[in-house]
């Protein structure tokens, strides 16, 4: 497959996934709502042109032409003028209401949204975000517990033919080098190190500990090769390597001469891999990862703030930054077409690991997004039933009458503010992701 076609590929299954990650979230919705009674009228994935639909009972289902989003539309979902607080006549609040309740017929009334109790509403509108939340837990706990992390394997990449003059540097041998410890015991490209001197050995770190664990005394490696185990006995030689810093650099003295120290060098790479996650591990990491997202929501301005300042050149690009949905495809397409072209190296399951996790995270984006309680979002509603409640309780612990619904109606023209303000900050993210990709 070309470089090219694999790039589009990886952004097509992101679409496919988005598609699929929106069908369920508003699933979420429409399976409660219908099971306490409100009136469903349309199920549509995607915006735009209808591409495609059938109808199903009372529902229309069907499939929009921009698959950045779906609805399900639920009938009453904003109440009528309460008595003696009419809305001005062609107000926006007023025409709102007409169209949330004009398809419901006479002897329909009762299957308006607004009806439900508090904890109906509550499961309808939290439905379609704990979905999300659902969907990204089992993804990151497939991507980690199935699939595993992109780490170095125990399996080798490479076997030097020589101990080099300068191994650091990838010196190529000359007839003056001798010959490295692994091409002397007869180590191969594709061997899996079983167990260094009797200490098993599952990563490459783990090889890594073994080697300098028994330094340069004889070692008795098993390695899998060919599905066979076989036993070696290698001795590592002891040369200068260089030191690094926490950052990954080359640690340096006083003088600003790189820092050496002698280490028991062999002469092999590892292959990179995955290696899956302990069962024990997983709960913490995708808490963590649940973690890092919802504050992400909370510090969206500050994020917003950098994002922008790296796009105007100010500053670098956080690579753990917001980013939309422009930067999001490039990504996808960067890791389907990583394992093509001159990147034949990078494995099959590295590059699913990679999809399985942006497909999680963005799930989780979505959840705590959605959590956000302001009109449209389903935050917004969330907290209108959560406001209800409360006025109720209120009201019944004090022997007041019952105050009714929330009027969530009334916060329609805050709920157009913060839907501008999310295409603003949609447009403001693509331009970044252009000018500034990740």
């Amino acid at each position: 497959m070309s470089h090219t076609l694999a790039y589009i590929l990886g952004i097509v299954i992101l679409i496919i996934g988005i598609g699929l990650s929106v069908a369920l979230h508003e699933l979420g919705h429409m399976l409660p709502a219908k099971h306490f009674g409100v009136k469903v009228p349309e199920y549509f994935i995607g915006f735009g042109p209808k591409l495609w639909s059938t109808r199903r009972g009372e529902t229309e289902y069907g499939i929009k032409a921009i698959w950045l989003g779906g609805y399900v539309r639920l009938l009453g979902m904003l109440p009528p003028a309460r008595p003696g607080h009419p809305d001005k006549p062609g107000s926006m609040v007023a025409e709102a209401r007409a169209e949330s309740l004009d398809e419901l017929g006479p002897d329909e009334q009762d299957r308006a949204f607004y009806r439900l109790s508090v904890p109906k509403k509550l499961l309808v509108m939290a439905g379609g975000i704990l979905t999300n939340l659902a969907l990204g837990v089992i993804c990151l706990t497939v991507a980690l517990g199935v699939i595993g992390q992109p780490a170095y394997t125990a399996t080798l990449a490479s076997v030097s033919e020589c101990v080099s003059s300068d191994i650091d540097a990838g010196a190529a041998c000359t007839d003056a080098d001798p010959t490295s410890p692994a091409a002397a015991a007869g180590l191969q490209v594709g061997d899996t190190i079983v167990s260094w001197d009797g200490e098993p050995t599952a990563t490459w770190a783990e090889v890594q500990a073994a080697i300098a664990a028994s330094g340069t005394e004889p070692a008795d490696v098993v390695v899998e090769r060919d599905g066979q185990a076989l036993t070696l006995t290698i001795t590592a030689v002891e040369v200068p390597r260089t030191v690094y810093d926490a950052e990954g650099n080359p640690a340096t003295d006083a003088s600003g001469e790189v820092i050496t120290e002698p280490r028991p060098y062999v002469g092999i790479g590892p292959s990179l891999g995955t290696v899956r996650t302990p069962a024990g591990e997983i709960p913490r990491v995708v808490g963590d990862a649940v973690g890092q997202t919802l504050k992400a929501i909370v510090t969206l301005p500050a994020g917003l703030y950098h994002a922008v300042a790296a796009g105007l050149g100010l500053e670098e690009r956080n690579a753990e930054g917001l980013v939309s949905l422009v930067g999001v495809g490039r990504i996808a397409g960067e890791v389907s077409s990583a394992g093509t072209g001159t990147d034949m190296g990078l494995p099959f399951s590295v590059r699913l690991f990679s999809m399985l996790s942006l497909l999680g995270s963005l799930n989780l984006a979505l959840f705590a997004f959605n959590l956000i309680p302001l009109l449209p979002l389903d935050g917004g509603h969330v907290a209108g039933a959560c406001w209800e409640g409360i006025r109720r309780l209120w009201a019944r612990a004090h022997g007041n009458p019952d105050p009714g619904y929330a009027d969530t109606a009334r916060m329609l023209p805050v709920g157009q503010v913060v839907f501008y303000l999310l295409i603003l900050m949609a447009v403001l993210l693509i331009w970044v992701d252009i000018v500034a990709p990740i």
